[in-house]
């Protein structure tokens, strides 16, 4: 078992990429690999609705998007975490999960999704909120863990001192490993839910 960690700050490693190393730590205890992918500093646009990818099964714009995309697929959880910036994530984190999740082909139902930021003071619920939107839309389980999965700091040395924070990223792991080996036997005893056909409505005049 395996799971992605997406680290949408520029800083390698400042304040998200403590909360995630303490989740990595917890899913090692837990015999899940991870992998952690440096997306913040990275020259990523947005997409542009060009409809390539759903006739080539990948973005038209050859970049970390496409690189990543057979680790997600192979995955069994995914852990998106960023900064606050005015309340909202990375804008560089955006543009990568809006190709990420679109371009990308494969069914999504039953990975398990946590999102977790960072941030000196405020704005981390709004953001928390806008990030969990990329699992729910698509059939992802959200992982929880004791409060909002949120650390403060302005840097990776102020993160360490957040107690609370370190506990949270612990519980949040601990939490969703569970979760993650708890669908894998469901699967394999039940399968995956059985889906209806998509019914895509317009509302339009």
């Amino acid at each position: 078992m395996n799971v992605l960690l997406i680290n949408g700050s520029p800083h390698a490693n400042g304040s998200t990429h403590t909360a995630l190393q303490e989740m990595a730590e917890v899913f090692a205890e837990n015999g899940i690999k991870t992998e952690q992918i440096q997306v913040g500093n990275k020259a990523i646009r947005g997409c542009i609705a060009c409809g390539h990818c759903a006739s080539n099964g990948k973005c038209a714009f050859d970049d970390l998007v496409n690189e990543t995309e057979p680790k997600f697929e192979a995955c069994d959880g995914l852990v998106v975490g960023s900064p606050v910036y005015y309340a909202s994530a990375n804008a560089t984190l955006v543009a990568f999960l809006d190709r990420l999740f679109y371009s990308t082909p494969f069914d999504k139902t039953m990975k398990v999704g946590a999102s977790v930021v960072s941030a000196r003071r405020g704005g981390l619920s709004a953001t928390f909120d806008e990030l969990n939107k990329y699992f729910t839309i698509c059939g992802m389980p959200v992982a929880s863990g004791q409060y909002w999965n949120s650390i403060h700091g302005n840097n990776a040395a102020e993160a360490a001192q957040d107690a609370e924070g370190l506990q949270s990223m612990r519980t949040l792991a601990t939490n969703m490993s569970f979760l993650i080996k708890s669908i894998a036997l469901g699967k394999e005893q039940f399968g995956l839910p059985e889906r209806e056909p998509f019914q895509r409505t317009n509302f339009i005049r």
